[in-house]
C-alpha cells in the first residue's frame, strides 16, 4: 500500500498549524501574568507615593508650593 504526498504534506501543515496555535495560547498566558506583576508593582509604588506625600515636611511644603501659586 502507497501513500500519497499530498496527504502526508497535509498532515505535516495540520500539525505545524496546531503547534503554533498552541505557542500562542502559552504566549497569552505570559503576557497577562506580566501585565499582572506589572499592575502589583504600580500599586505598590503608589502606596509608597501616598506614604511619603502625607508625611509632615512634604505635606507643609506641598502646602506652601500651592499657596504661594496662587497668591492667597
Amino acid at each position: 500500500m502507497t501513500r500519497r504526498t499530498g496527504s502526508r504534506r497535509s498532515v505535516l501543515v495540520h500539525a505545524r498549524a496546531a503547534a503554533r496555535r498552541w505557542r500562542r495560547r502559552g504566549e497569552e498566558g505570559m503576557t497577562t501574568a506580566e501585565y499582572a506583576v506589572g499592575t502589583v508593582a504600580a500599586v505598590a509604588f503608589a502606596a509608597l507615593l501616598l506614604l511619603v506625600v502625607r508625611s509632615g515636611p512634604v505635606k507643609t511644603a506641598l502646602t506652601n508650593i500651592i499657596v504661594g501659586a496662587l497668591g492667597t
